[in-house]
């Protein structure tokens, strides 16, 4: 019995390689441009013990999709309960998961279903958010919450398949842990600052109420 969970522990370290190699090659090579043998040459095992864990090429892939956004999804729960206490916390996670930001960054820009079931993931982990806000966090005053959503997942989402222009007008690249704070910094004041002002707003909500014919506005809250 011992024997045997040796090598099931083994195993699972040997299958924790082989996904870390292949988030990485993934986001330097592309789906296209990666192979199981690659794959196994960089996790140091045999390309058989790759089809062994995940079948295919595919179902590599999908397996990587899955533990980006479980990994996502847990890091921001951690962020949000821990960070505030642990100034620390962040700056490790910032670290720890540039990984994730690469593998994220060629999966948009490939177009795949994986990169469409990712975005869907992290619009459904947003409403989830917003829907019961943990601490830091306030209930958004809006009539359409998906709409909301689907729009703080672009913001997310959008920083990452933008990064090469990003980088470059920063002068750094904002997937990179030293790169990444600046842009971080203003996007937490995009999130804060007022822009704009009531009426300007009231002119906006108008002129979208009329796009989509609906009834002029009596003037008020347009929450």
């Amino acid at each position: 019995m011992a024997g045997t969970g040796r090598h099931a522990a083994e195993d699972l370290t040997a299958r924790a390689r082989i996904r870390d190699a292949a988030l990485e090659l993934f986001a330097t090579r592309g789906v296209r441009g990666t192979t199981i043998r690659g794959v196994a040459e960089a996790a140091g095992v045999s390309p058989g013990l790759v089809q062994h864990h995940f079948g295919t090429k595919q179902g590599l892939r999908e397996a990587c999709d899955d533990y980006v956004m479980q990994s996502i999804r847990t890091l921001k729960s951690q962020a949000l309960e821990e960070g505030s206490s642990d100034p620390g916390f962040l700056p490790a996670i910032v670290r720890g998961s540039e990984p994730l930001r690469r593998y994220l960054a060629r999966a948009l820009v490939e177009g795949s279903p994986g990169a469409a079931r990712l975005f869907d993931d992290a619009v459904a982990m947003t409403r989830e958010m917003m829907e019961s806000p943990p601490p830091g966090i306030l209930k958004p005053a809006t009539t359409d919450l998906h709409a909301y959503t689907v729009a703080m997942a672009s913001l997310s989402f959008g920083v990452i398949a933008l990064h090469e222009h990003l980088s470059r007008a920063l002068g750094a690249d904002i997937l990179s842990p030293e790169g990444y704070p600046r842009l971080a910094r203003a996007l937490v004041e995009v999130f804060v600052d007022n822009i704009l002002s009531p009426e300007l707003v009231e002119r906006a909500m108008e002129a979208f109420d009329d796009l989509e014919g609906r009834p002029a506005r009596d003037g008020g809250d347009h929450a």
